[in-house]
Formats: structure tokens, sequence, C-alpha cells
């Protein structure tokens, strides 16, 4: 029972590391308690205590997802995502059964099975990965150097540390035992400090609208010219200012996804307003478009309109988002619950990145667009960086979560996306929360949920890539390979083991068990 109470004590006290508690030092304390809690359980007991942890986290932390839709969705998300933190747990108690605290197969156990949520099942969903936590700690500025996974890993290495340091403490160890992982955690916790994170660089001059809906909810659309004119309005009134000098030209404005959910490719009347606003603020604008196509699916759209030019390019979202754009195995999932039937027609993903190349007066501007959870994808961010982006645009829709930690939770992993590639990042949303965010992950002129807003600043360019962008998926596929390195060596060891004579247990092994 005592486990059980830490595991779950884990997982709530994880939560505090992430929007809008921000208490980024919870991340590792919490983490040596589930690290201690799994340590010599074995199998089963550790998939347990695991799956325990991971509800205590994800139940509170995802709230969000059931807001308008119910409990079942809600629960359900937060029940599977929670089945990887079991599958870390039932991995490591079988590692230490020993009794012994593994802060390194720890640490790999937790990296590649939040590794593996990211990407299974649907494409996976990689909300509240650990780094997503860590903008504001000196560990969050590794992912420059080896992207989301490095910060897991040393996230949970320091985890595991400090409960190796505790559980020599609590056997009565000598000092230099309890000593030595708590000092390497320590250096572990500040080694983020040597990474840098520049900003220098020509910058270009952006502009984001922040237009706000009519109500919040699934509704937010009902009134969908509404959304549109709000975009075109609240532009209009930015183009007024930059004619009276209030404002400098922006070089580029970027309305949020879903800013004109009526077609604008097939509904003449929002084609007109959309060119009338761009002729108007004189200055290239993404627009967030929802378009009737593919039939009979329907597509996420990032439609750029250039003066003078109209429609120059689109992306179509990559990552529709399951159960929420569209529904997998639709009649299996109708029998659990009728809300599936609310996605009334699927969105159809797109193939390829999205890069737009725009000339500007202040030079080229190469935006890489993600739209909405997108942003939470490390290949969908790496291919546009890769594609030559010198800035990120991240265009979102958070009417629907009301006035919820999600949006918090979003920019957040947009600041740690600017540090991972260094990169600025336009984050702009229908409603907030939206912000510019220089390369070393500082956000700026952050906005209020559900109020009309406008995000202006000068941004800069970088073209240099991290040590994170040249390995790509690297760190991933090493943290798997040295995971299954261990189980491996395990096995041959135990087959070993159970080939030799038996011996009584030592006084320390007697007290790990105990541990």
């Amino acid at each position: 029972m005592r486990r059980l109470v830490l595991a779950l004590g884990s997982g709530g006290l994880l939560c505090l590391a992430f929007p809008t508690f921000d208490v980024w030092v919870a991340a590792p304390v919490a983490l040596a308690l589930l690290a201690w809690v799994v340590t010599g359980v074995g199998v089963r007991r550790g998939l347990g205590l695991g799956l325990a942890s991971g509800l205590a986290f994800f139940v509170p932390s995802l709230h969000w997802s059931g807001i308008y839709v119910g409990s079942v969705p809600w629960l359900a998300l937060a029940a599977l995502e929670a089945l990887f933190v079991g599958l870390a747990g039932a991995l490591v108690g079988w590692l230490s059964r020993d009794g012994r605290v593994r802060p390194v197969a720890f640490a790999l156990a937790w990296t590649v099975t939040e590794e593996l949520r990211g990407v299974a099942p649907y494409g996976g969903f990689p909300w509240m990965k650990l780094a997503f936590g860590q903008a504001d700690s000196p560990m969050g500025r590794l992912v420059a150097v080896g992207s989301t996974p490095l910060v897991a890993f040393v996230v949970a290495l320091v985890g595991g540390l400090l409960a190796a340091a505790a559980a020599s403490a609590l056997r009565r160890m000598p000092p230099r035992r309890v000593a030595l992982p708590a000092v390497l955690a320590l250096g572990l916790g500040g080694i983020g400090l040597v990474v840098p994170l520049p900003t220098d660089g020509p910058t270009a001059q952006i502009v984001g609208i922040q237009g706000n809906v009519p109500r919040a909810g699934l509704d937010f659309n009902a009134e969908r010219r509404q959304v549109l004119d709000n975009h075109v309005a609240t532009t209009k009134h930015v183009a007024a200012e930059v004619a009276e000098g209030a404002l400098p030209r922006p070089d580029l404005v970027v309305w949020p996804e879903n800013s004109s959910d009526i077609d604008p490719l097939r509904n003449a009347d929002a084609k007109a307003e959309i060119l009338d606003v761009v002729d108007e603020i004189r200055a290239p604008v993404i627009v967030g478009g929802l378009l009737e196509e593919p039939a009979p699916n329907l597509s996420n759209a990032s439609l750029l309109y250039e003066p003078g030019r109209g429609l120059t390019a689109r992306y179509v979202k990559r990552h529709p988002v399951p159960f929420g754009e569209y529904i997998p195995n639709r009649a299996f999932f109708r029998l659990l619950s009728d809300q599936v039937d609310l996605v009334r027609r699927d969105f159809a993903a797109g193939t390829r990145p999205g890069v737009f190349d725009i000339a500007t007066a202040s030079g080229p501007v190469r935006a890489g667009l993600a739209i909405c959870f997108e942003v939470a994808y490390d290949d969908i961010m790496r291919d546009v960086v890769r594609g030559g982006a010198n800035l990120l645009v991240v265009q979102t829709n958070n009417a629907t979560f009301g006035f919820t930690a999600e949006s918090p939770q979003q920019l957040a992993i947009s600041r740690v996306r600017a540090m991972e590639f260094g990169r600025s990042v336009a984050h702009v949303s229908t409603v907030g929360q939206s912000a510019l965010i220089t390369p070393d992950g500082t956000a700026h002129q952050v906005t209020s949920l559900f109020s009309r807003a406008v995000v202006s600043g000068a941004l800069p360019l970088r073209d240099a890539t991290t040590v994170a962008t040249r390995l790509g998926a690297a760190p991933d596929w090493l943290a798997a390979a040295a995971l299954l390195a261990l189980v491996g060596d395990n096995l041959v060891r135990r087959r070993t083991a159970d080939g030799a004579p038996t011996k009584a247990p030592t006084k320390d092994e007697d007290d790990d068990d105990q541990a």
C-alpha cells in the first residue's frame, strides 16, 4: 500500500512541472519517487505501480480533453497514455529485481516508452513529454543538443540518481554512497547551462492576429462568418496603425488555425474579404482555412496570400488529430460512445512539409508551418527546419478547450521547439494564448485567453542548425538500442545465474529487497 500511495504521489507531483504550475524541479523529484517505488518489484507490480503513477499524472493534466465532450474520451486518453508509464514501470521492475535502484535503466525505460507513446497508436500523442515542462530549467536547454529524448533521459536520470541516494541513506550506507549519486544528480541538473541559445541574426517584423470567437466550446464556429470578420477587422485595425506610424510595417501577418472556416477557395465573399485586407495591410498573410476537399473529406490548411498576387501557396496539415479531426475504426468506437459522430466528416492528411518562401523588405522569410497539435511531433517540426525554415509558425485554435491549461501547455511546447531548432516562433491562436518566441525560448507579449489581441515585433531569422537538428531521430534509436542491450544483458545474467548453485542472501541483499 505504501508503494501505491507513493506511485500516485509521483504522478500528482509530476503535474506541477507543467503549465499552469510551471514548477520544473517537480519533474526530477516526481521521477525519483517513481524510480524508488518500482525498483525490485518485478514485472506485474511494476506495471501496476507505473500505471497508477501515469493515471495520477495524465488524468488531471489532460482534463481539458473532456471539457466539452464528456469524461469517456478524456479518461480513455489518460488511461492509454498511462499504460506507457506502466510499461516503463514493468521494465524497471524486471531490470532491478535485485532491489538496487538502477538510474540508467530507469532513465532509458522512461525515455523509450515516452517516445513510443509519441508514435503509437494512430500516430501517437506526445503531449506532456518531460521536455515540454522544462522550458525554464537548465535541463531544458539540452533540447538543442539531443531533442526531447535527451531532456527526458537527463531528467529521468537525475530522478533515478536521487532515488539511489535516498535508498542508500535509508540503508545507512557509507556517506560516500549517499553523496556520490546526489552530487551527480546536482551536476546533471545544471549541465544544460553550458548549451548556448543564440538569438542574433537579421530580423523580420511579424504580426500575429488573435481575432477571438463568439463563444468557447465545440460550436465556436457556429458563427463562422463572425470568426472571419473578427480577424479581418483586427487586421484592418493594425493596417490603420501602420498607416499612422504607430506600428512598423509588417513583413508577415499570421492568422490562426480556423480563422476562415468558410472555404475561401469556394466562397467568393470570404475570398474577397481576405484579398481586400491583404491589399490594405500591404503584407503577406498566412490564413488558417478549412477547405472542402478532397471530397468527401475536409482539409485543415495554411494558405499564403500576397498583395496583388492572391493565393500563392498552401500547406495541408500532415497529422490530423485522431478522434478530433478524423475517427479511426469509426464503427468500433461508435459502440463505446456516440460522441464519435460529432466528427461528421474526416480530415484528410497532407503529404508534404509546409515551408512558405516569402520575399519581404527585410529579406527572405521561409516560414515552417505547424497546425495546432503538430507542434508536439518531433518529426513534423524537424522536417520544416531541415526544409529550410528560418522562422516557425504555429497556427492553433484553442476555442474548443475553454479556460483550461491546454493553451498554456501548447505555448510551452512552442517555447521548447524554439530552443531545440534555434528558430523564432510565431505562435498564434484564435483565442489565446498567442506569443512571439525568440530562439532562446522566451515568450514575448503573451496574450490572455478569449480576448481580441495583436502580437507584433521583430523576430530573429536564423539559418544555423542545432546539433539536435543534425542528429534527427538518432537519440531515439540510441536510447532504444541501449535499453535492448540492458535487457539482453539481464537475460544472459539470469540464465547464467539459473545454472549456478544458490547461496544464502547477504544482509545487504535482504535490505535491498525491503526497499
